[in-house]
């Protein structure tokens, strides 16, 4: 099983990591406590210089600054993803909110409200549209029944592959998917 698990990324000061819109720089500073700053595209640990880095403390800094950085990315574009596709496809739902989930991309509400992961942003786009839509689909057809895969289709092509293709990333998000 440990040869299958990948290791768990050891960031540090020569860490060359990006999210979309968002460079991490890691530096250690004249400071008592860890800082964490997320702002006009860097995601920015500081760390004081006495500070081990590869520890769990500072390595928890990290993942925080990431998620802040990729919550913010999803709140940007992923509430404007769903409103074109439901105007495009006809839909209509209540409200958009953006979260940490930890085992799904996304989920539909009976109120049609649309829950996305996140960690969406870390998926290629197409994969982040088809979730969209897939979401979109269940504010028409509450299961997975025939008929929601029959919509799901008309939306977008290969639904089924593409719903294969997302299984093979993880919603973890203890950031040693990245590499």
């Amino acid at each position: 099983m440990k040869a299958e698990e990948k290791p768990k990324i050891v960031f540090d000061e020569k860490t060359k990591f990006k999210t979309r819109y968002h460079k991490l720089i890691i530096e250690k500073e004249n400071r008592e406590n860890i800082g964490i700053a997320v702002y006009q595209g860097i995601i920015k640990i500081a760390l004081p210089r006495s500070f081990d880095i590869t520890s769990e403390e500072a390595q928890q800094a990290v993942r925080l600054g990431v998620v802040e950085a990729l919550r913010i990315e999803a709140k940007m574009s992923l509430p404007l993803k769903v409103e074109m596709f439901a105007e495009k496809f006809g839909l209509s739902y209540n409200r958009v909110f953006i979260k940490n989930l930890k085992t799904r991309w996304g989920s539909c509400s009976n109120r049609n409200n649309i829950n996305l992961n996140l960690h969406l942003m870390r998926l290629p786009e197409r994969l982040i549209d088809y979730v969209v839509l897939h979401e979109l689909a269940h504010t028409v057809e509450k299961n997975h029944g025939k008929e929601f895969w029959a919509l799901l289709e008309t939306f977008v092509k290969d639904a089924r592959k593409i719903d294969k293709e997302l299984g093979k990333y993880s919603t973890k998000n203890d950031l040693n998917i990245y590499g």
